[in-house]
C-alpha cells in the first residue's frame, strides 16, 4: 500500500457545501443575464449577455449534478448566508435602460472575477486522488469565467471611457465589493483578496476574436471643420442651458419647430454627442445624442449653409428613453 496520504482542505460535507454556494451564484448568475438582455439597449453589452447565459447555465447543471456524488440532494442551490443574498438583490438592482455600465461591472468585474477567485483556490486545494471529479469542473468553470471576465472588460472599457462613466464603474465596484465583503465572498468563508487579478489569467485581446464585432463608434472628425465648430457651440449651449446661445444657431422661421424637437429633453441635459451624419445636398443632418437628468434620447439636426455660418433649419425628435438615476 502506498504511505501517501490522501488529504485535501475539503470534506465531503463541506465541498457539497461549497458547491450549493458555487450553483448559487451561477444561478443567479443565469437569471439574471437572461432577464437582462431585453432592458439592455447597447448592443455589444446584449451580445455579451446573451453569449455568456448559456455557459453560466451549463455550470449550474454541472454543479447540481456533482451534488449527489457528495451525498446530497441534486440541484440545489445555497446562499452561504443573508449577506450573499443582500449582495446578489444589490448587483441585480440596475435594471433601467441606462444603467448598462453598473450591469457590466457587477457580472463582469465583481462575482465573475470573485468566482475565477475561489475557482482556482480551489482547484489548488482539491485532492488530485479522490477529487478528479470536481476538479475537472472547476477547471472548465475557472477557464470559462476567464474569458467572460476578458469579454466583459473589452465591452466595458468601450462603453464607459469618458470620465463621468469611469466614476460612476469606481463607484458601483466599491460598493458591490463592500457588500460582497460582508457576505465574506459566495462560500461565506473568503479569504485574502476578493478578486485575485493574478488569477484572472487572460488577456482582453484573447478573447476579442470570442465577441461579435460592431461597427465603431462615429467620428465626429469627418464633419467639416467649421460645421464642427457651429455644431460644438450649439451642444455646449444646450448642455449648460443657454437658452439664447442655442437659439442663436438657429434660422428664425425655424425656432419654434426646433425648440418643440428638443423641448421633451430639457430640464437637467448633462451631456450631447455626435452619433451620426449625413449629406442631403449642400445640407447636412447631423444626429445627436442626448443624455439628460430625466429622460434621454436622438435629435436629428438639419444644418444649412449660410451668408453668416452655418444654421439649422430643421431639427426631428427620434426617440426618447427614460433616465434611471444610478444607485
Amino acid at each position: 500500500m502506498s504511505s501517501e496520504r490522501l488529504s485535501g482542505h475539503f470534506s465531503v460535507d463541506d465541498s457539497a457545501r461549497r458547491i450549493r454556494n458555487y450553483r448559487f451564484a451561477e444561478e443567479r448568475l443565469t437569471r439574471v443575464l437572461g432577464g437582462w438582455i431585453a432592458v439592455t439597449p447597447e448592443l455589444p453589452a446584449k451580445l455579451l449577455f446573451g453569449r455568456h447565459v448559456w455557459d453560466c447555465a451549463q455550470h449550474t447543471d454541472a454543479w447540481g449534478r456533482r451534488l449527489p456524488e457528495l451525498r446530497a440532494p441534486a440541484q440545489q442551490s445555497e446562499p452561504a448566508n443573508d449577506a450573499m443574498v443582500a449582495f446578489m438583490r444589490l448587483l441585480e438592482s440596475p435594471e433601467g435602460p441606462r444603467q448598462t455600465l453598473e450591469r457590466i461591472v457587477g457580472v463582469y468585474t465583481v462575482l465573475k472575477p470573485h468566482l475565477v477567485t475561489l475557482y482556482a483556490r480551489n482547484l489548488g486545494a482539491a485532492n488530485a486522488v479522490y477529487e478528479p471529479p470536481t476538479r475537472r469542473i472547476l477547471a472548465r468553470c475557472l477557464e470559462e469565467e476567464r474569458r467572460h471576465a476578458a469579454a466583459g472588460a473589452i465591452v466595458l472599457r468601450r462603453l464607459g471611457a469618458d470620465s463621468n462613466a469611469q466614476h460612476r464603474v469606481a463607484e458601483w465596484q466599491r460598493r458591490l465589493l463592500d457588500a460582497l465583503d460582508k457576505a465574506g465572498g459566495v462560500t461565506g468563508d473568503a479569504t485574502g483578496a476578493l478578486v485575485d487579478e493574478t488569477l484572472l489569467g487572460v488577456t482582453p485581446e484573447t478573447v476579442a476574436p470570442d465577441l461579435v464585432q460592431t461597427p465603431p463608434d462615429f467620428d465626429p472628425t469627418v464633419l467639416p471643420a467649421d460645421l464642427a465648430a457651429a455644431v460644438d457651440a450649439h451642444r455646449k449651449a444646450l448642455e449648460t442651458a443657454d437658452a439664447r446661445g442655442v437659439m442663436g444657431w438657429v434660422a428664425p422661421d425655424a425656432q419654434a419647430a426646433v425648440d418643440a424637437a428638443f423641448a421633451t429633453l430639457v430640464g437637467g441635459m448633462t451631456a450631447t454627442r455626435v452619433v451620426g451624419l449625413a449629406a442631403i445636398g449642400r445640407q447636412q443632418m447631423v444626429k445627436l445624442r442626448v443624455e439628460g437628468a430625466r429622460v434621454g434620447g436622438l435629435v436629428q439636426v438639419r444644418w444649412t449653409p449660410t451668408s453668416s455660418g452655418w444654421r439649422i433649419i430643421a431639427a426631428e425628435l427620434v426617440s426618447t428613453e427614460p433616465a434611471s438615476a444610478a444607485p
